[in-house]
């Protein structure tokens, strides 16, 4: 199984599960080139991969990085921060 066999191409911004446990679970993103996972907070902290592709990973605290394939970020807690896409992408959260 391959993971962008999880998403259409119809849709900009695709989010599935790929692993859900009693303590954490993992979920599977595709975002489209110049397409974006608009603002939001998570409640606990998380951590971002970049499986293929590239994306923009900026917060309200002013972080910028640009992730490539095996590039990961932490997602703080109860901190706005949004995703766009460079290329078409496909990225794992894990919570």
């Amino acid at each position: 199984m391959n993971i962008k066999e999880l998403h259409t191409q119809e849709k900009p911004v695709s989010a599935t599960s790929l692993f859900k446990s009693e303590l954490g679970n993992a979920t599977a993103i595709q975002i489209l080139k110049s397409e974006k996972l608009k603002e939001h907070i998570t409640k606990t902290p998380a951590l971002l991969i970049c499986v293929e592709g590239e994306v923009i990973f900026e917060n309200e605290k002013g972080i910028k990085e640009t992730l490539l394939s095996g590039d990961f970020v932490n997602i703080e807690p109860m901190v706005k921060h949004w995703v766009v896409g460079t290329i078409e992408s496909q990225l794992i959260l894990i919570k």
